[in-house]
Protein backbone atom coordinates (compact mmCIF):
# COMPACT_ATOMS: atom_id res chain seq x y z
CA UNK A 1 0.00 0.00 0.00
CA UNK A 2 2.44 2.72 1.43
CA UNK A 3 6.00 1.46 -0.37
CA UNK A 4 4.18 1.15 -3.56
CA UNK A 5 4.05 5.23 -3.61
CA UNK A 6 5.94 6.25 -0.90
CA UNK A 7 10.02 5.54 -1.03
CA UNK A 8 11.30 3.48 2.29
CA UNK A 9 7.68 4.32 4.14
CA UNK A 10 8.63 3.79 7.28
CA UNK A 11 11.92 5.77 7.04
CA UNK A 12 10.12 8.23 4.94
CA UNK A 13 7.04 8.86 7.10
CA UNK A 14 9.36 8.89 10.51
CA UNK A 15 11.60 11.16 9.62
CA UNK A 16 8.93 13.54 8.33
CA UNK A 17 7.42 14.03 11.46
CA UNK A 18 10.69 14.45 12.87
CA UNK A 19 11.49 17.27 10.21
CA UNK A 20 8.00 18.52 11.05
CA UNK A 21 8.13 18.79 14.95
CA UNK A 22 12.11 20.23 13.95
CA UNK A 23 10.59 22.82 11.46
CA UNK A 24 7.82 23.90 14.21
CA UNK A 25 10.06 24.57 17.01
CA UNK A 26 12.46 26.22 15.17
CA UNK A 27 9.68 28.76 14.10
CA UNK A 28 7.98 29.43 17.35
CA UNK A 29 11.65 29.38 18.95
CA UNK A 30 13.50 31.73 16.79
CA UNK A 31 12.03 31.87 13.39
CA UNK A 32 8.99 33.98 13.49
CA UNK A 33 11.13 36.46 14.98
CA UNK A 34 13.73 36.26 12.77
CA UNK A 35 11.43 37.84 10.01
CA UNK A 36 11.99 40.88 11.76
CA UNK A 37 15.56 40.76 10.89
CA UNK A 38 14.95 40.31 7.18
CA UNK A 39 12.25 43.14 7.19
CA UNK A 40 9.45 40.97 7.62
CA UNK A 41 8.10 41.69 11.27
CA UNK A 42 4.98 40.49 12.80
CA UNK A 43 2.12 42.40 13.76
CA UNK A 44 2.80 44.59 16.68
CA UNK A 45 0.93 43.36 19.39
CA UNK A 46 -2.60 44.45 20.29
CA UNK A 47 -3.15 45.22 16.32
CA UNK A 48 -5.89 43.54 14.93
CA UNK A 49 -5.10 41.89 11.14
CA UNK A 50 -5.82 43.57 8.43
CA UNK A 51 -9.29 43.06 6.95
CA UNK A 52 -9.65 41.26 3.35
CA UNK A 53 -6.97 40.59 1.03
CA UNK A 54 -4.37 42.78 2.58
CA UNK A 55 -4.43 39.70 5.44
CA UNK A 56 -2.47 37.23 3.02
CA UNK A 57 -0.10 38.96 2.37
CA UNK A 58 1.04 40.75 5.81
CA UNK A 59 5.26 40.71 6.14
CA UNK A 60 4.44 37.83 9.09
CA UNK A 61 2.93 35.61 6.68
CA UNK A 62 4.52 36.09 3.86
CA UNK A 63 8.29 35.20 5.89
CA UNK A 64 6.04 31.85 6.40
CA UNK A 65 5.16 31.12 3.41
CA UNK A 66 9.25 31.65 2.46
CA UNK A 67 10.20 29.18 5.71
CA UNK A 68 7.78 26.68 4.52
CA UNK A 69 9.38 26.96 1.17
CA UNK A 70 13.27 26.77 2.34
CA UNK A 71 12.24 23.59 4.47
CA UNK A 72 10.34 21.78 2.55
CA UNK A 73 12.67 22.02 -0.44
CA UNK A 74 15.39 20.74 2.18
CA UNK A 75 13.40 17.98 3.13
CA UNK A 76 12.43 17.05 -0.56
CA UNK A 77 16.04 17.64 -1.66
CA UNK A 78 17.27 14.72 0.63
CA UNK A 79 14.63 12.16 -0.25
CA UNK A 80 14.60 13.05 -4.19
CA UNK A 81 18.85 11.75 -3.82
CA UNK A 82 18.20 9.14 -1.57
CA UNK A 83 15.06 7.67 -3.65
CA UNK A 84 16.43 8.78 -7.36
CA UNK A 85 15.20 5.29 -8.56
CA UNK A 86 11.95 5.33 -7.18
CA UNK A 87 9.13 6.24 -9.79
CA UNK A 88 6.28 7.82 -7.65
CA UNK A 89 9.08 10.39 -5.89
CA UNK A 90 7.78 13.40 -7.81
CA UNK A 91 4.25 12.81 -6.53
CA UNK A 92 4.40 11.56 -3.24
CA UNK A 93 6.80 14.09 -1.68
CA UNK A 94 6.22 17.02 -3.87
CA UNK A 95 3.11 16.28 -4.43
CA UNK A 96 2.18 15.83 -0.63
CA UNK A 97 4.01 19.16 0.36
CA UNK A 98 1.70 20.86 -2.27
CA UNK A 99 -1.24 19.39 -0.89
CA UNK A 100 0.13 20.36 2.62
CA UNK A 101 0.38 24.08 1.68
CA UNK A 102 -2.67 24.44 -0.29
CA UNK A 103 -4.82 23.13 2.87
CA UNK A 104 -2.74 25.43 5.38
CA UNK A 105 -3.86 28.65 3.07
CA UNK A 106 -7.24 27.02 3.20
CA UNK A 107 -7.42 27.35 6.94
CA UNK A 108 -5.70 31.02 6.71
CA UNK A 109 -8.86 32.04 4.09
CA UNK A 110 -11.01 30.77 7.37
CA UNK A 111 -9.05 32.90 9.43
CA UNK A 112 -9.66 35.92 7.03
CA UNK A 113 -12.77 35.34 7.47
CA UNK A 114 -13.25 34.98 10.58
CA UNK A 115 -11.12 38.56 11.33
CA UNK A 116 -13.75 39.71 9.19
CA UNK A 117 -16.76 38.80 11.15
CA UNK A 118 -16.11 41.31 13.81
CA UNK A 119 -16.68 44.15 12.15
CA UNK A 120 -19.50 42.90 10.51
CA UNK A 121 -21.21 41.77 13.38
CA UNK A 122 -20.59 45.07 15.50
CA UNK A 123 -21.44 46.94 12.36
CA UNK A 124 -24.89 44.95 12.07
CA UNK A 125 -25.22 45.28 16.26
CA UNK A 126 -25.03 49.21 15.45
CA UNK A 127 -27.21 49.47 12.55
CA UNK A 128 -29.98 47.05 15.14
CA UNK A 129 -29.76 49.27 17.58
CA UNK A 130 -29.52 52.71 15.85
CA UNK A 131 -26.24 53.05 17.55
CA UNK A 132 -23.48 55.05 15.54
CA UNK A 133 -23.61 56.54 12.13
CA UNK A 134 -24.08 53.36 10.27
CA UNK A 135 -24.40 53.84 6.33
CA UNK A 136 -25.19 51.63 3.33
CA UNK A 137 -22.09 52.21 2.16
CA UNK A 138 -20.12 50.17 5.39
CA UNK A 139 -22.24 47.09 4.63
CA UNK A 140 -21.80 47.20 0.82
CA UNK A 141 -18.30 47.81 1.49
CA UNK A 142 -17.50 44.68 3.86
CA UNK A 143 -19.81 42.58 1.72
CA UNK A 144 -17.69 43.07 -1.12
CA UNK A 145 -14.44 42.24 1.16
CA UNK A 146 -16.07 38.84 1.72
CA UNK A 147 -17.01 38.52 -1.47
CA UNK A 148 -13.13 39.31 -2.40
CA UNK A 149 -12.28 36.54 0.53
CA UNK A 150 -14.90 33.71 -0.71
CA UNK A 151 -13.20 34.26 -4.55
CA UNK A 152 -10.02 33.01 -3.00
CA UNK A 153 -11.47 30.37 -0.70
CA UNK A 154 -13.23 28.89 -4.11
CA UNK A 155 -10.20 28.97 -5.96
CA UNK A 156 -8.06 27.40 -3.36
CA UNK A 157 -10.51 25.15 -2.64
CA UNK A 158 -11.46 23.49 -6.58
CA UNK A 159 -7.55 23.65 -7.58
CA UNK A 160 -6.40 21.32 -4.26
CA UNK A 161 -9.26 18.84 -4.52
CA UNK A 162 -8.49 18.78 -8.76
CA UNK A 163 -4.56 18.03 -7.45
CA UNK A 164 -5.58 15.53 -4.89
CA UNK A 165 -8.17 13.39 -7.36
CA UNK A 166 -5.32 12.96 -9.46
CA UNK A 167 -2.48 12.33 -6.80
CA UNK A 168 -4.68 9.53 -5.02
CA UNK A 169 -5.51 8.42 -8.71
CA UNK A 170 -1.66 7.90 -8.81
CA UNK A 171 -1.45 6.24 -5.84
CA UNK A 172 -4.04 4.10 -6.61
CA UNK A 173 -1.67 3.33 -9.98
CA UNK A 174 1.01 2.47 -7.98
CA UNK A 175 -0.72 -0.06 -5.95
CA UNK A 176 -1.94 -1.49 -8.98
CA UNK A 177 0.99 -1.93 -10.44
CA UNK A 178 2.87 -3.11 -7.73
CA UNK A 179 0.09 -6.19 -7.44
CA UNK A 180 -0.26 -7.33 -11.12
CA UNK A 181 3.83 -7.15 -11.32
CA UNK A 182 3.00 -10.40 -8.59
CA UNK A 183 0.05 -11.50 -10.45
CA UNK A 184 1.35 -14.91 -11.17
CA UNK A 185 1.90 -15.77 -7.47
CA UNK A 186 -0.96 -13.98 -5.86
CA UNK A 187 -3.77 -14.81 -8.51
CA UNK A 188 -5.07 -17.88 -6.08
CA UNK A 189 -4.93 -16.13 -2.98
CA UNK A 190 -8.56 -15.65 -1.61
CA UNK A 191 -10.46 -12.49 -3.58
CA UNK A 192 -7.21 -11.80 -5.31
CA UNK A 193 -9.26 -10.08 -7.69
CA UNK A 194 -11.28 -7.81 -5.62
CA UNK A 195 -8.29 -6.87 -3.42
CA UNK A 196 -6.33 -5.26 -6.82
CA UNK A 197 -9.36 -3.58 -8.48
CA UNK A 198 -11.75 -2.59 -5.67
CA UNK A 199 -9.98 -2.40 -2.47
CA UNK A 200 -7.43 -0.49 -4.30
CA UNK A 201 -10.00 1.75 -5.69
CA UNK A 202 -11.86 2.15 -2.10
CA UNK A 203 -8.64 2.53 -0.60
CA UNK A 204 -7.79 5.65 -2.43
CA UNK A 205 -11.34 6.91 -2.55
CA UNK A 206 -11.59 7.22 0.89
CA UNK A 207 -7.74 8.38 1.31
CA UNK A 208 -8.37 11.12 -0.42
CA UNK A 209 -11.24 12.65 1.42
CA UNK A 210 -10.03 11.39 5.08
CA UNK A 211 -6.28 12.34 4.20
CA UNK A 212 -7.02 16.01 3.05
CA UNK A 213 -9.58 16.03 6.26
CA UNK A 214 -6.86 15.14 8.61
CA UNK A 215 -4.31 17.77 7.04
CA UNK A 216 -7.14 20.36 7.55
CA UNK A 217 -8.25 19.50 11.51
CA UNK A 218 -4.24 19.98 12.01
CA UNK A 219 -3.63 22.72 9.88
CA UNK A 220 -7.14 24.31 11.55
CA UNK A 221 -5.87 23.39 15.31
CA UNK A 222 -2.00 25.37 14.73
CA UNK A 223 -4.30 27.85 12.91
CA UNK A 224 -7.16 28.51 15.59
CA UNK A 225 -5.89 27.65 18.90
CA UNK A 226 -3.95 30.71 19.61
CA UNK A 227 -6.90 32.76 18.37
CA UNK A 228 -8.77 31.43 20.83
CA UNK A 229 -6.33 31.87 23.12
CA UNK A 230 -6.44 35.16 22.59
CA UNK A 231 -10.39 35.62 22.66
CA UNK A 232 -10.70 33.65 25.89
CA UNK A 233 -9.72 37.01 27.49
CA UNK A 234 -13.18 38.63 26.50
CA UNK A 235 -14.30 35.83 29.15
CA UNK A 236 -15.90 35.92 32.09
CA UNK A 237 -16.32 33.19 34.82
CA UNK A 238 -17.71 29.78 33.34
CA UNK A 239 -21.00 28.23 34.89
CA UNK A 240 -20.46 26.07 37.84
CA UNK A 241 -16.86 26.57 37.59
CA UNK A 242 -16.30 29.64 37.79
CA UNK A 243 -13.17 31.50 36.73
CA UNK A 244 -10.56 30.11 34.79
CA UNK A 245 -7.27 31.35 32.85
CA UNK A 246 -8.21 31.12 29.16
CA UNK A 247 -11.17 29.19 29.70
CA UNK A 248 -12.18 28.43 25.74
CA UNK A 249 -8.87 27.47 25.10
CA UNK A 250 -9.20 24.46 28.04
CA UNK A 251 -12.88 23.97 27.21
CA UNK A 252 -12.51 23.25 23.75
CA UNK A 253 -10.00 21.00 24.15
CA UNK A 254 -11.17 18.73 27.09
CA UNK A 255 -14.77 18.72 25.51
CA UNK A 256 -13.27 17.29 22.20
CA UNK A 257 -10.85 15.19 24.13
CA UNK A 258 -14.11 13.67 26.11
CA UNK A 259 -16.26 13.11 22.63
CA UNK A 260 -13.08 11.51 20.93
CA UNK A 261 -12.46 9.10 24.07
CA UNK A 262 -16.21 8.04 24.23
CA UNK A 263 -16.58 7.27 20.89
CA UNK A 264 -13.49 5.26 20.65
CA UNK A 265 -14.65 3.42 23.22
CA UNK A 266 -18.11 2.31 22.04
CA UNK A 267 -16.91 1.87 18.14
CA UNK A 268 -14.17 -0.39 19.72
CA UNK A 269 -15.50 -3.66 18.09
CA UNK A 270 -16.59 -2.37 14.48
CA UNK A 271 -13.35 -2.29 12.60
CA UNK A 272 -13.28 -6.27 13.05
CA UNK A 273 -16.64 -6.49 11.86
CA UNK A 274 -16.40 -4.37 9.01
CA UNK A 275 -13.33 -6.20 7.87
CA UNK A 276 -15.31 -9.47 8.33
CA UNK A 277 -18.17 -8.40 6.25
CA UNK A 278 -15.91 -8.06 3.49
CA UNK A 279 -14.73 -11.64 3.70
CA UNK A 280 -18.48 -12.86 4.13
CA UNK A 281 -19.53 -10.61 1.51
CA UNK A 282 -16.16 -12.16 -0.81
CA UNK A 283 -16.87 -15.89 -0.22
CA UNK A 284 -20.54 -15.35 -1.36
CA UNK A 285 -19.47 -13.60 -4.44
CA UNK A 286 -16.58 -15.84 -4.97
CA UNK A 287 -19.37 -18.88 -4.99
CA UNK A 288 -21.33 -16.69 -7.16
CA UNK A 289 -18.86 -16.29 -9.82
CA UNK A 290 -17.93 -19.63 -9.83
CA UNK A 291 -21.23 -20.52 -10.39
CA UNK A 292 -21.71 -18.70 -13.62
CA UNK A 293 -18.94 -21.17 -15.20
CA UNK A 294 -19.07 -24.48 -13.45
CA UNK A 295 -22.82 -26.05 -13.20
CA UNK A 296 -21.97 -28.05 -10.09
CA UNK A 297 -21.03 -24.73 -8.60
CA UNK A 298 -23.62 -22.22 -6.46
CA UNK A 299 -25.50 -24.80 -5.74
CA UNK A 300 -28.66 -23.72 -3.21
CA UNK A 301 -27.46 -25.58 -0.25
CA UNK A 302 -23.84 -24.01 -0.48
CA UNK A 303 -25.27 -20.85 -1.74
CA UNK A 304 -27.97 -20.34 1.60
CA UNK A 305 -25.55 -21.14 3.82
CA UNK A 306 -22.79 -18.40 2.49
CA UNK A 307 -25.76 -15.73 2.24
CA UNK A 308 -26.66 -16.70 6.13
CA UNK A 309 -23.35 -15.77 7.13
CA UNK A 310 -23.75 -12.36 5.39
CA UNK A 311 -26.92 -12.04 7.23
CA UNK A 312 -25.36 -12.74 10.33
CA UNK A 313 -22.38 -10.50 10.66
CA UNK A 314 -24.77 -7.82 9.08
CA UNK A 315 -27.62 -8.15 11.77
CA UNK A 316 -24.16 -7.99 14.15
CA UNK A 317 -22.84 -4.74 12.26
CA UNK A 318 -26.41 -3.00 12.91
CA UNK A 319 -26.49 -3.60 16.70
CA UNK A 320 -23.00 -2.01 17.25
CA UNK A 321 -23.77 0.65 14.84
CA UNK A 322 -27.56 0.93 16.57
CA UNK A 323 -25.38 1.90 20.26
CA UNK A 324 -22.87 3.50 18.58
CA UNK A 325 -25.19 6.07 16.93
CA UNK A 326 -26.85 6.36 20.18
CA UNK A 327 -23.76 7.93 21.43
CA UNK A 328 -23.14 9.76 18.73
CA UNK A 329 -25.77 11.45 18.39
CA UNK A 330 -26.24 12.20 21.94
CA UNK A 331 -23.10 13.76 21.85
CA UNK A 332 -22.93 16.11 18.78
CA UNK A 333 -26.48 17.83 19.80
CA UNK A 334 -24.78 18.51 23.12
CA UNK A 335 -22.15 20.44 21.28
CA UNK A 336 -24.61 22.33 19.63
CA UNK A 337 -24.93 24.14 23.26
CA UNK A 338 -22.12 23.09 24.83
CA UNK A 339 -20.26 26.98 23.92
CA UNK A 340 -23.33 28.46 24.83
CA UNK A 341 -23.86 26.72 28.08
CA UNK A 342 -19.85 27.87 28.67
CA UNK A 343 -20.75 31.73 27.36
CA UNK A 344 -23.70 32.80 29.19
CA UNK A 345 -22.37 34.61 32.28
CA UNK A 346 -20.28 36.21 29.97
CA UNK A 347 -23.21 37.54 27.18
CA UNK A 348 -25.79 38.43 30.05
CA UNK A 349 -22.86 40.36 31.80
CA UNK A 350 -22.79 42.49 28.44
CA UNK A 351 -18.85 41.76 28.17
CA UNK A 352 -18.89 41.05 24.19
CA UNK A 353 -20.13 42.53 21.10
CA UNK A 354 -22.00 40.55 18.65
CA UNK A 355 -19.14 40.80 16.47
CA UNK A 356 -16.70 38.97 18.84
CA UNK A 357 -19.39 36.80 19.82
CA UNK A 358 -19.47 35.71 16.01
CA UNK A 359 -15.74 35.39 16.04
CA UNK A 360 -15.79 33.20 19.41
CA UNK A 361 -18.38 30.78 17.92
CA UNK A 362 -16.13 30.42 14.31
CA UNK A 363 -12.95 30.00 16.42
CA UNK A 364 -14.30 27.48 18.88
CA UNK A 365 -16.03 25.58 16.32
CA UNK A 366 -13.30 25.22 14.09
CA UNK A 367 -10.89 24.10 16.74
CA UNK A 368 -13.54 21.66 18.12
CA UNK A 369 -14.31 20.35 15.35
CA UNK A 370 -10.54 19.81 14.64
CA UNK A 371 -10.50 17.96 17.74
CA UNK A 372 -13.34 16.08 16.88
CA UNK A 373 -11.96 14.41 13.65
CA UNK A 374 -11.97 11.16 14.78
CA UNK A 375 -15.39 11.70 15.63
CA UNK A 376 -16.99 13.05 12.44
CA UNK A 377 -14.70 10.63 10.94
CA UNK A 378 -14.98 7.37 12.97
CA UNK A 379 -17.03 5.55 9.96
CA UNK A 380 -15.32 5.93 7.01
CA UNK A 381 -11.77 5.31 9.58
CA UNK A 382 -13.64 1.98 10.50
CA UNK A 383 -14.59 1.23 6.51
CA UNK A 384 -10.67 2.22 6.35
CA UNK A 385 -9.48 0.31 8.59
CA UNK A 386 -11.19 -2.86 7.13
CA UNK A 387 -9.66 -2.05 3.80
CA UNK A 388 -6.45 -1.98 5.55
CA UNK A 389 -6.91 -5.01 7.01
CA UNK A 390 -7.46 -7.21 3.78
CA UNK A 391 -4.58 -5.49 1.71
CA UNK A 392 -2.64 -6.36 4.68
CA UNK A 393 -3.31 -9.41 4.52
CA UNK A 394 -3.11 -10.02 0.49
CA UNK A 395 0.37 -8.56 1.06
CA UNK A 396 1.26 -10.54 3.85
CA UNK A 397 0.07 -13.93 1.98
CA UNK A 398 2.62 -12.37 -1.47
CA UNK A 399 5.78 -12.31 1.04
CA UNK A 400 4.90 -15.56 2.96
CA UNK A 401 4.23 -13.93 5.87
CA UNK A 402 2.24 -14.95 9.10
CA UNK A 403 -1.27 -14.19 8.29
CA UNK A 404 -3.09 -11.65 10.91
CA UNK A 405 -4.94 -13.26 13.57
CA UNK A 406 -8.25 -12.00 12.07
CA UNK A 407 -7.19 -13.93 8.97
CA UNK A 408 -6.32 -17.13 10.65
CA UNK A 409 -9.65 -17.36 12.56
CA UNK A 410 -11.60 -16.71 9.34
CA UNK A 411 -9.51 -19.79 8.06
CA UNK A 412 -9.71 -21.67 10.97
CA UNK A 413 -13.42 -21.63 11.06
CA UNK A 414 -13.56 -22.58 7.36
CA UNK A 415 -15.35 -18.98 6.66
CA UNK A 416 -18.18 -19.54 8.86
CA UNK A 417 -18.38 -16.25 10.70
CA UNK A 418 -20.49 -17.34 13.35
CA UNK A 419 -17.46 -19.15 14.43
CA UNK A 420 -15.49 -17.29 13.66
CA UNK A 421 -16.75 -14.19 15.58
Amino acid sequence: MFHSFFPQPKLFFSSLVVWTLLAITVWYSVGAGFGATIGMPPLPEGTNPPIGLGYFVTPDNVWFYLYFLICTVLFGAFWQVRAKDHPWTNWSIWGSAFIIFSTYFSVQVSLAINNWRRPFGDTLQNALQGTGNVTTQDFFDLMLIFCQIAFISVFVYVITRFFVSHYVFRWRTAMNNYYMSLWPRVRHIEGASQRVQEDTMRFASITEGLGVSLIDAVMTLIAFLPVLFALSGHIGPLPVIGEIPHALFWAAILWSTFGTVLLAGVGIKLPGLEFRNQRVEAAYRKELVYGEDDPTKAQPPTVRELFDNVRRNYFRLYFHYLYFNIARSFYLQADNLFVYFILVPTIVAGKITYGILQQILTAFGQVSSSFQYLVNSWSTIIELQSIHKRLKAFEAAIEGETLPSIDRQFIEAGGNEELAG
